[in-house]
């Protein structure tokens, strides 16, 4: 491996522990050249901004994700399990990049029609439609109660995402640490499968 790219993965890797654990507003780039263990005038030779540094990382995690859901979407299981599997990859995918959700967010305020361009052009973006369709065909074969296929997606979906977008005011309304917030998100694994489940089995 050549020394320039062993630099760009020690940034990139630098970059990402700390917009993890300090996010885009609170992460210098003095910061991350610490981390990296190289000078800022380096950084800003392979990077020249934060922004542009914070994409790259959070593009890579978000492709990471796509594919932990494609794989259960596209797999031929019971909805049930399928539903338990989408929790448990989204929510794990989640924890491994808990700023994830605010990336999206803001992408969504800043480019709308950008960030959906580039969701729906990415070869590994689940089949949303396939899914909503399991989920029809399950209600009226009288599986699971007829509901909304679209409702109980975002149902699913905002369960998971929103106690990372709303880490701080979480914890700053409950006071409970950071020790016990990621027993919280472990606990939600289990705690929303069954929560979901328990509200569409007949």
């Amino acid at each position: 491996m050549s020394q320039e790219r062993n630099t760009e993965e020690q940034i990139i890797a630098a970059a990402k522990k700390i917009f993890s654990t300090k996010g885009l507003a609170g992460a210098r780039m003095q910061d991350i050249a610490d981390e990296a263990g190289i000078n800022k005038a380096m950084l800003h030779y392979y990077y020249r901004s934060k922004e542009k540094l914070f994409e790259i990382v959070f593009t890579e995690a978000l492709d990471k994700l796509l594919d932990r859901l494609s794989n259960v979407i596209n797999a031929n299981m019971p909805l049930q399990d399928k539903i338990r599997a989408i929790i448990k990859n989204y929510i794990e995918g989640l924890i491994e990049n808990p700023q994830l959700p605010l990336f999206v967010l803001n992408e969504l305020q800043q480019q709308p029609e950008l960030l959906v361009k580039q969701f729906k052009t990415k070869p590994n973006f689940p089949n949303i439609q396939q899914f909503l369709m399991e989920i029809a065909v399950a209600g009226e074969k009288g599986i699971i109660k007829k509901v909304s296929p679209l409702q109980l997606m975002l149902n699913i979906l905002s369960m998971c995402v929103f106690p990372f977008a709303a880490k701080p005011l979480l914890k700053g309304v409950t006071g409970i640490d950071e020790v016990q917030f990621k027993l919280l998100i472990e606990e939600r694994k289990q705690f929303v499968a069954d929560f979901v489940l328990a509200a569409i089995t007949p």
